[in-house]
């Protein structure tokens, strides 16, 4: 057997667990509050009135954001229609920014409704937008059940807000 050595996943997999309450341990509602001043320590590319984009920690692919309404709701029903018209929004403009700037040639976007659909933080809905490229499962995934990741997340977020200071 093959080791992979990736010391960063220690602090996801020793961290604190999310609340589903979504106490002071929910991350994207400290991501949710926070100011300007702390938005790249809390990995926020992008605020509107409504919703939070935020890197994913621990991405499955490079450019995997987190699409999230700012409100602590855990269930789809929950949301206004402003909400989600928002978060669609977003989205879209998004899977724009990443088909400029990355090149990617498609995305893979989910919601996981509920622990046992998958949802790591069920009490806090967001949006998983993952940028995907022709190609872009290579040998690592066949063989060794791993993914390679090629860019680092203080690298997505200048290329990100670069591209956002133009809007």
């Amino acid at each position: 057997m093959d080791h992979l050595w990736a010391p960063w996943r220690l602090s996801y997999i020793t961290g604190p667990k999310e609340k589903p309450d979504g106490g002071p341990a929910c991350f994207l509602c400290r991501a949710a509050a926070g100011t300007g001043a702390d938005d790249r320590a809390n990995l926020v590319v992008h605020r509107t009135e409504r919703s939070v984009v935020v890197l994913n920690r621990f991405p499955y692919n490079n450019g995997h954001l987190l699409v999230c309404p700012l409100a602590h709701k855990g269930r789809f029903d929950e949301l206004t229609p402003e909400e989600l018209l928002d978060l669609q929004l977003v989205m879209r403009w998004f899977m724009g920014v990443i088909e400029k700037r990355m090149n990617a040639d498609g995305f893979n976007v989910g919601l996981n409704l509920g622990r046992p659909a998958g949802a790591g933080v069920p009490g806090h809905l967001h949006w998983h937008v993952v940028p995907r490229w022709n190609g872009d499962q290579n040998f690592m995934a066949v063989t060794g059940d791993t993914h390679v990741i090629s860019q680092s997340l203080d690298a997505l977020y200048d290329l990100l807000a670069e591209e956002l200071a133009k809007v």
